[in-house]
């Protein structure tokens, strides 16, 4: 391979290397996240109350995400729920930040080191009860309430916008909360 080929296939893969880094925490195309956001307000225990099927949460009921303050600025965050085929809880803990400004609801997360994923908050009651959150793309979706259920004008509200966004809300699973999370 001659220097120039060489020189163009680096910066090529350099590019695309930038590109799906860049990719890293972003959002839908027709979703935006909440301004006004208040992240002290959101801190807290949230309970899972739908989301879309995908391998870190397989088979887990009884999910919950509790947010807290680091040190260092970044958002704590833990989620943990009950694998009913294995009979046992699991966890994960992660750090949250901010993509921009924090009063956009526009966060990425990561669970793996250097690897982050978008966290979007789309929608929230004004009382910081219930929350709708997309993730990067519309393979992640998450419906959240401080409490186990959520009132069904809420629910519909979520999933009109939801459906607004594109997400197909026929592939969600509703979680059950029949056991008490020890997280």
């Amino acid at each position: 391979m001659k220097i120039h080929e060489r020189t163009y296939w680096l910066l090529g893969a350099g590019l695309v290397g930038v590109a799906l880094f860049s990719t890293c925490g972003s959002i839908p195309r027709n979703a935006k996240p909440i301004d006004h956001f208040e992240l002290n307000r959101y801190l807290g225990k949230w309970y899972e109350i739908a989301r879309f099927d995908y391998r870190f949460e397989k088979n887990l009921n009884n999910v919950t995400a509790k947010y807290s303050l680091n040190d260092n600025g970044t958002v704590r965050v833990v989620n943990s729920g009950f694998d009913y085929k294995k009979n046992e809880w699991k966890s994960a803990t992660g750090k949250a930040k901010f993509r921009n400004d924090k009063q956009t609801a526009a966060l990425k997360v990561s669970f793996f080191g250097p690897f982050y994923s978008g966290y979007n908050v789309i929608a929230i009651d004004k009382d910081y009860q219930y929350a709708l959150v997309a993730g990067e793309s519309l393979k992640y979706l998450w419906i959240l309430s401080r409490t186990t259920t959520i009132p069904s004008d809420v629910k519909q509200a979520y999933l009109e916008k939801a459906k607004a966004v594109g997400y197909d809300t026929s592939k969600l699973i509703w979680v059950e909360h029949d056991k008490e999370n020890p997280y």
